[in-house]
C-alpha cells in the first residue's frame, strides 16, 4: 500500500532507534512506494546534521544513510495546496511543516507514516489512517 512518509520515520532508521512503527514502514517500502512533500528533503538532512552535532551520528553515517535513501521508492510531491495546509495547521495547532504531510495524505488518500504524536492525532481526526497506529 502506498503511503505518505514523514522525516521522523527516516531519522529513526538513521539513528537506529528501533521504533516499531518505523520498522513497519521500512518493511512496507520493500514492496511499496511512498510520497513526501518537498520539505521532507530538508527535514531529513537537518535531522541528520543535528544528530551529528549532538554526537549521535557522524558525517560518514549520514552520507551512507542518504545513499541508501536514494534507493527507496520515495517520490517528492511539489504541488501542495497552500490554503488546505494553512487551514490544517490552524485547526490542529500543527506547524505548517507537519500540516504539509497531512495535506498530502488527504489529497493522495494514502495512510500517513509518522512518529509525531500531534501529527498522528490530527491525521486520525481528519480520517487519515496512521500506519501501525490504532490511535486513541
Amino acid at each position: 500500500m502506498p503511503l505518505v512518509i514523514d522525516a521522523s520515520v527516516l531519522l529513526d532508521w538513521a539513528l537506529s532507534e528501533g521504533n516499531r512503527i518505523a520498522d513497519i514502514v521500512k518493511e512496507c517500502l520493500n514492496t511499496d512506494a511512498a510520497v513526501a512533500p518537498s520539505l521532507w528533503w530538508f527535514e531529513v538532512r537537518n535531522g541528520l546534521v543535528m544528530a551529528e552535532r549532538r554526537g549521535r551520528s557522524s558525517e560518514a553515517i549520514s552520507a551512507s544513510f542518504l545513499r541508501e535513501v536514494t534507493r527507496l521508492a520515495i517520490t517528492i510531491d511539489y504541488s501542495p495546496d497552500e490554503a488546505v495546509i494553512i487551514a490544517l495547521a490552524r485547526r490542529h495547532r500543527l506547524t505548517v511543516y507537519d500540516a504539509a504531510y497531512l495535506e498530502l495524505a488527504l489529497r493522495e488518500r494514502q495512510p500517513l507514516a509518522t512518529l509525531d504524536v500531534s501529527l498522528a492525532t490530527a491525521a486520525r481526526q481528519e480520517g487519515v489512517a496512521v500506519l501501525g497506529d490504532d490511535g486513541p
